[in-house]
């Protein structure tokens, strides 16, 4: 994202707290208009907070906020130009999905023909063209996700907030509503700041992340740069399955004994005795353990020396009896020296 696109929200040292909870402790952020950015973390970790703040469901407790340069801190939730959907869908089950799309226009006093024109629209925009005089119970939970979407996005806020919205779907679906959410932000090109506490999800739609810990930012990129050159043992270990590496045999090959990651499908199993080629580290160990997940295959070996490390090996041309084999045999790690990121808090 380039630093010349406007700042669709900023926070500036902001921090919330309960009693002695620190929640939110001193963030700073910049989220650019038009983005799609994820705020990704456990449960307790501080994006909900975060993402509640933005829409004025909560206020800090010290430092600013501002949307698109505007402060807000103060402002209640009516006054600011963002829309939040929800997990549970919040719909209005006595009305038709028409009525719960349109029901903020006509608060706002918005003509019958024009909010029967922006509901018409709406419905298009989210693929449920028939379902208007329809009630909520009547669709499925991908469908009243959907039909939440459209009625956040019919009062074109400039900013979207999505609370963990995929939470309550299965995970095919869920998978679908993912691809389907990022083609309807970049079809309206608002910002989208979506809390989630699924790397998948982030990694999937995001155009950049934002990795909360204990009320703080650990790292904020993009997709790539979170998952290939994680900053902390935290990220690496959050956001898919990482090598957390250290100590004597780290120090042997590498002559420093600072705090590693290191992804298991960038290592390779090889035969015992294996050449390894120049730029590139080899370990020998003992395969203790052998996972068949169907599309990959994943590796538990014991190096010699102490400790262990995980590969994965996508099952191109074996089956699971012949990976079963491989339990108990004696291999050659190698990988690649710079495939070895450098962790904060080594040494």
């Amino acid at each position: 994202m380039k630093s010349e696109q406007p700042v669709a929200v900023r926070f500036v040292e902001v921090s919330r707290h309960f009693g002695t909870i620190r929640a939110v402790n001193q963030v700073n952020l910049d989220i650019f208009d038009g983005e799609f950015f994820s705020l990704l973390g456990p449960s307790g970790s501080g994006k909900t907070t975060c993402l509640r703040m933005i829409a004025g469901f909560e206020q800090p407790t010290s430092g600013h906020i501002y949307l698109y340069g505007q402060p807000v801190s103060a402002l209640p939730p009516y006054e600011r130009d963002v829309n939040t959907v929800f997990q549970d869908y919040a719909l209005f089950p006595h009305m038709t999905i028409e009525q719960n799309i349109g029901y903020g226009l006509k608060v706002k006093g918005v003509p019958r023909a024009e909010r029967k024109k922006r509901i018409a629209e709406m419905l298009d925009l989210v693929r449920l063209p028939d379902v208007g005089k329809r009630k909520p119970n009547q669709l499925s939970g991908g469908q009243r996700q959907r039909v939440a979407l459209a009625r956040a996005l019919i009062n074109h806020p400039r900013v979207l907030l999505l609370d963990e919205p995929l939470g309550a779907l299965d995970l095919k679906l869920r998978q679908q509503m993912q691809y389907e959410l990022k083609s309807i932000q970049k079809q309206v090109g608002i910002t989208f700041i979506y809390v989630t506490h699924d790397q998948e999800e982030a990694l999937t739609m995001s155009d950049r992340i934002a990795v909360f810990n204990e009320g703080g930012i650990e790292q904020v990129g993009t997709p790539g740069e979170i998952y290939e050159s994680p900053q902390t043992a935290f990220v690496a270990g959050f956001v898919g399955t990482s090598n957390i590496i250290s100590g004597d045999w780290v120090e042997r090959v590498i002559g420093t004994r600072d705090l590693f990651s290191l992804r298991p499908e960038k290592i390779h199993i090889y035969p015992a005795g294996a050449d390894v080629p120049t730029g590139c580290i080899g370990l020998d160990g003992l395969v203790r353990d052998v996972v068949y997940l169907g599309v990959n295959t994943r590796y538990l070996v014991q190096i010699d020396g102490g400790g262990d490390l995980i590969a994965l090996k996508q099952n191109l041309d074996q089956s699971s009896v012949d990976i079963e084999a491989v339990r108990g045999q004696r291999v050659r790690l190698i990988w690649q020296k710079d495939q070895m990121r450098l962790l904060a808090g080594g040494g």
